[in-house]
C-alpha cells in the first residue's frame, strides 16, 4: 500500500507542471467551444474526456458550422491517431502480468505530456503513477475549458478574439520547430496549406463542408508525406 501511495504522489508531483500548463491552453479551448454554443459543464465533460488540442479544436470548429456527426467522429479519430503509436510504445513500459483492464486505462490516459513522462519512468511504469498524473492535468485540462466558455460569454467580443486567437499561436509554436528540423514536415505543412486553399474553390470539392476537406486532405496528405519520406528508426534512435 506504501509503494503505491507512492506512486500516486510521484504522478502527482509530475503532473502538476502538465495540468498548469494545460489549464492556459484549455482556456483558449473554451473561447472557441463558447462560439460553437457549448456550455461550462459540456465543455468540462468533452475536454476531460477528449484532452487532445488539435481534435478539439477541430470538433469545435465542426460544430459551430453544424457539421454531422460523421465528421465530427472522423475528424477526431484523424487528430488523435498518433495517440495509437503511443500506447504501443508505452505497453513496452509496462510490467509483465498487469491486467488488460489497468493496461487499457493506462493508454485512455495518454495524452502527449502524460505519455512523456511515462516513458521516462524509471523501470517500469505503474499504473498509478500514470492515472495520478493523467487524472490532475485532465481536471485541470476540463477546468480551463470551461473557465474559457464562461470568460467567453462575459467578456466584451474584441477581448474574446485575442484571447482566441493565443491558440493559433500555440498550433504555430507546435509546426514550426519540427519543420526547421525536418524539410518533409515542411513540404508537409506547405502542402497543407496549399490544397487547403485550392479545394475551397475547387469544382467539387468546395461543394463539400470544410470538415469533410479537412478529414480527406489530412489523410491524403500524411500518406503521401509516409510514403515519400519515411522516417528512418536509426536517426531516432538515442544516442
Amino acid at each position: 500500500m506504501d509503494r503505491q501511495r507512492q506512486h500516486i504522489i510521484d504522478g502527482l508531483r509530475d503532473g502538476t507542471p502538465i495540468a498548469l500548463g494545460y489549464f492556459a491552453v484549455a482556456f483558449s479551448l473554451g473561447i472557441i467551444a463558447a462560439k460553437a454554443g457549448l456550455s461550462a459543464p459540456e465543455g468540462f465533460l468533452s475536454s476531460f474526456f477528449t484532452r487532445a488540442s488539435a481534435g478539439e479544436y477541430g470538433v469545435y470548429t465542426l460544430l459551430a458550422v453544424n457539421a454531422v456527426y460523421a465528421e465530427v467522429v472522423a475528424m477526431c479519430m484523424v487528430a488523435n491517431l498518433r495517440y495509437m503509436l503511443m500506447s504501443a510504445a508505452l505497453s513496452q513500459k509496462i510490467a509483465p502480468g498487469t491486467s488488460w483492464l489497468k493496461r487499457i486505462l493506462m493508454a485512455c490516459c495518454i495524452t502527449d505530456e502524460v505519455f512523456a513522462i511515462s516513458i521516462a519512468h524509471p523501470g517500469y511504469t505503474p499504473p498509478a503513477y500514470t492515472y495520478a498524473a493523467a487524472l490532475l492535468s485532465g481536471l485541470f485540462w476540463g477546468s480551463g475549458c470551461a473557465v474559457g466558455i464562461v470568460a467567453g460569454s462575459l467578456l466584451p467580443p474584441p477581448m474574446v478574439t485575442a484571447l482566441s486567437m493565443s491558440l493559433y499561436g500555440m498550433f504555430i509554436a507546435i509546426i514550426i520547430p519540427p519543420a526547421r528540423r525536418d524539410t518533409g514536415v515542411a513540404y508537409a505543412l506547405i502542402a497543407s496549406f496549399v490544397l487547403s486553399g485550392l479545394a475551397a474553390v475547387a469544382p467539387v470539392m468546395s461543394q463539400w463542408s470544410s470538415g469533410m476537406r479537412t478529414v480527406v486532405l489530412t489523410i491524403v496528405i500524411s500518406a503521401v508525406a509516409a510514403w515519400l519520406r519515411p522516417v528512418n528508426p536509426e536517426a531516432h534512435e538515442p544516442a
